[in-house]
């Protein structure tokens, strides 16, 4: 439970307004409507939805040396891919920011704004929602009407594999890396949506 979400959504959008640029705000615009449709759609809270998809890239726009001081304080080790790549602790960095800065301790908002990047096998269905919304808002390149109505009819977790394997095969096309915690999540949808048949 967040005490007055609407204050703490608002305090939320302000910062991330003045922390980043304006196309990454309009992005984090853009990504927590998103979720709000997906919330709607799967029954889930849509205030935390708008509030994790307006703050999740907050920290963007911080230097390296300081975003990796505040995501080390949520307690975590740096995995490899994080120690080459620092901008990657945007969102655990933004997950602290959160709770510091914001007095969100909500469990289910911390985790998905701390592992929006990757994702992770057993997620929370809002952090499922987030990674989605994410790659999935209108203003990503790939998004067409056609691409979305392909997603229409999909289970959340069919949702979510499908998402990550046209993730995981762009990362490939463009030799990058693919972080081990997707490739846990991949096996581990694989697994969720074969149940669901």
């Amino acid at each position: 439970m967040i005490e007055d979400i609407d204050v703490v959504i608002e305090k939320v959008r302000e910062y991330a307004k003045s922390a980043v640029s304006q196309s990454r705000f309009d992005h984090s615009v853009r990504t927590a409507e998103t979720c709000v449709k997906y919330c709607k759609k799967f029954g889930l809270d849509e205030k935390k939805g708008y509030l994790v998809g307006i703050g999740h890239d907050m920290c963007k726009a911080l230097d390296p040396e300081l975003l990796m001081s505040i995501a080390l304080r949520d307690g975590k080790p740096l995995s490899d891919l994080e120690k080459i790549k620092p901008e990657l602790l945007h969102g655990r960095a933004a997950a602290v920011k959160l709770q510091e800065d914001f007095n969100v301790f909500d469990p289910d908002v911390i985790e998905a704004v701390a592992n929006h990047t990757f994702g992770f096998p057993g997620m929370c269905d809002l952090s499922k929602v987030l990674y989605v919304a994410d790659k999935i808002e209108p203003g990503r390149d790939h998004v067409t009407g056609e691409y979305l109505s392909s997603l229409k009819n999909l289970t959340l977790n069919q949702l979510v594999l499908s998402v990550l394997q046209d993730n995981i095969n762009h990362l490939k096309k463009k030799n990058r890396t693919v972080a081990a915690e997707s490739e846990e999540l991949l096996k581990w949808l694989e697994e969720k949506v074969d149940e669901e048949i």
